[in-house]
């Protein structure tokens, strides 16, 4: 193989990935599982002293995780990474006891399919605030708004295509990083 280049998609000769200690995966995932606690902690503050504050919040952490797990269905079983400690986030080896491998070229379009469904999660808890800032101003409800947004918008997108998608040898097939130099 010396002095020959190697294709990243070619299932032939693939690059090597690298692996992932257990350490790792949980800082992957740290600021989807910030996101969600954020998210929970914005949606009970807005809907302050009602029953559905509680119900809200138990119902947005329980999306977050049901996302994750709907990713690990339907996108990972299509991913190079999937059954091995290659993928940064850790789903792969979960998505391996849930499901069978699937056709690695169907990757993008599963991604470009499922994604939509955990979508919501980045917009819910700020359609609750915004109206409940408006009926009446809370410090507290600002504060946690504020962290919701630098979390979701800015430190999960930054650290996915800095750190993860970056090793990530579908890259260049995925609807997400295509065409972004993540090197």
């Amino acid at each position: 193989m010396e002095g020959k280049s190697i294709d990243p998609q070619d299932p032939c000769h693939p690059l090597p990935a690298r692996t992932y200690t257990g350490m790792e995966t949980l800082l992957h995932n740290l600021p989807y599982i910030l996101m969600t606690l954020i998210g929970a902690a914005v949606l009970f503050l807005s809907l302050r002293g009602s029953l559905w504050a509680s119900i809200a919040a138990a119902g947005y952490v329980l999306y977050g995780l049901a996302g994750a797990l709907w990713i690990m269905i339907f996108v990972c079983p299509f991913c190079r990474f999937w059954g091995t400690d290659s993928c940064p986030c850790g789903y792969g080896k979960t998505a391996a006891r849930i499901r069978d491998r699937q056709p690695e070229d169907r990757f993008g379009e599963k991604f470009k399919k499922h994604i939509p469904v955990i979508v919501p999660l980045w917009f819910l808890p700020l359609l609750a605030a915004v109206p409940s800032l408006i009926q009446g101003f809370t410090w507290a409800l600002v504060i946690l708004m504020v962290a919701f947004i630098v979390d979701a918008f800015v430190i999960l997108p930054l650290l996915s295509t800095q750190h993860g998608c970056r090793d990530c040898p579908q890259r260049q097939t995925c609807p997400w990083m295509k065409g972004k130099d993540a090197a």
